[in-house]
């Protein structure tokens, strides 16, 4: 989401780009990140920010889905107001792309795709994105490729050296998130990242709800956003990161690049009005428990198991445990797979550090090109979200000095 304020030239874009149905074994209603980004834009807008400055991208497919029994409506907590009214539907299905949000971020023409908004940034501009999604060591998943840490970098990069902004923050919600900015991002550049998680562990999901049996948010995302729905924007960026890592329990929140932009107050970045308690319908309670939370690639098991335990139907009790049962013989079938392609290009004994030591890439080259063709040829991370979790095995077979060629080879071999 990018957006801009009146007195404060500001620039705030949302995206969500994956799926909320996942197309593992059984298809699940999965909202919780189209929901962050709803919420985040009713945020934005609740404070002042217009929608000719606000960018949204993300997949459209929870409103209406036949699975929602409540049709147009999105929840982002329990009991929370519907936040799906309003929200732009600037770039949907196909136009979530990698491709384009690099677009929208550098502001280069989108020709006719979408609304075609992107952001037309200056030197005097304070830019707001905040990216929610699934992701893995150096990616970002979007429904039908992958976003590398090196792409987006570049872009930022990019955008700092035509001036096309005067600061900007980033707030990313994905499993790895840290990750992408890690020795990255440059710390003079005047960019501010704060992820919901290290380099190396998972996001997590939150606020599961009984009667719609599914997570309605991710906690990092909704530990911000709550707070600024109690406390407006008049606090500091160090505040809210400060608050924001000790309510987020389940991963360690990080910030990269220029720490001392920390002292600037949120109303920079999303808005100065004062919009008083958030109920964008009418005030409701926030709540605070996060004792549900579970990470992002366990929510599907998480969600089957909750559904197999409520049921009284002893039919739908089956019909779910059938469903749990495709879904764990599909995340062992990831699990074989990756092995495969593993033992295919190593001694054996480096077999097992390749499978289960923590990834750090730094060949990006080699890990856009096998993750691309894993995903083609053999599940398409975008929407098998277990396979995002195995992605590090690549990355260490790219770090590890094996050929991308030589890897790609057992790809194919192995599906």
């Amino acid at each position: 989401m990018i957006g801009l304020y009146s007195y404060t030239p500001l620039l705030c874009v949302c995206v969500c780009v994956c799926f909320s149905v996942f197309l593992s074994p059984p298809p699940l209603l999965l909202p919780s990140p189209q929901a962050d980004i709803c919420h985040a834009y009713q945020v934005l807008h609740a404070h002042g920010v217009p929608d000719d400055h606000i960018v949204v991208m993300m997949y459209d497919d929870i409103a209406h889905n036949e699975e929602n029994p409540n049709p147009g409506v999105i929840i982002n907590h329990l009991k929370g107001p519907n936040v799906y009214p309003g929200v732009p539907h600037d770039y949907t299905k196909e136009a979530v792309t990698p491709e384009n949000f690099l677009k929208i971020l550098t502001g280069e023409n989108m020709n006719g795709t979408g609304s075609g908004k992107t952001i037309q940034s200056g030197p005097d501009d304070y830019v707001f994105v905040y990216f929610a999604d699934h992701g893995a060591p150096g990616i970002v998943a979007f429904p039908d490729k992958m976003l590398s840490a090196k792409k987006w970098n570049e872009a930022i990069t990019k955008m700092h050296q035509e001036n096309r902004y005067k600061q900007m923050v980033v707030y990313v919600e994905a499993c790895e998130s840290g990750s992408m900015f890690d020795k990255l991002l440059s710390d003079n550049i005047n960019v501010y990242v704060t992820t919901a998680s290290n380099p190396h562990e998972s996001s997590y999901a939150c606020y599961m709800d009984d009667s719609l049996e599914t997570y309605l948010g991710d906690c990092y995302s909704v530990n911000w956003m709550e707070d600024v729905d109690n406390l407006g924007t008049t606090q500091t960026l160090k505040a809210q990161y400060k608050k924001v890592k000790r309510e987020t329990t389940t991963s360690h929140v990080e910030q990269y690049g220029d720490l001392s932009l920390d002292s600037e107050e949120l109303e920079m970045f999303m808005g100065s009005k004062n919009s008083g308690p958030a109920g964008y319908s009418e005030p409701q309670p926030v709540p605070q428990a996060r004792s549900d939370a579970v990470p992002s690639g366990d929510v599907p098991i998480s969600i089957l198991t909750h559904k197999i335990f409520k049921t009284p139907n002893e039919w739908e009790k089956r019909e779910y445990e059938q469903k749990l049962l495709q879904e764990l013989q599909l995340r062992e079938s990831v699990r074989q797979t990756v092995k495969t392609i593993v033992e295919s290009v190593v001694e054996p004994e480096a077999v097992d550090g390749i499978l289960h030591k923590p990834a750090s890439p730094v060949d990006f080259d080699c890990l856009e090109a096998v993750v691309d063709r894993f995903s083609s040829a053999c599940f398409p991370i975008g929407k098998v979200d277990y396979a995002l979790r195995h992605v590090y095995a690549l990355v260490n077979l790219c770090e590890a000095g094996i050929p991308s060629d030589k890897i790609m080879q057992s790809i194919n071999s192995a599906c």
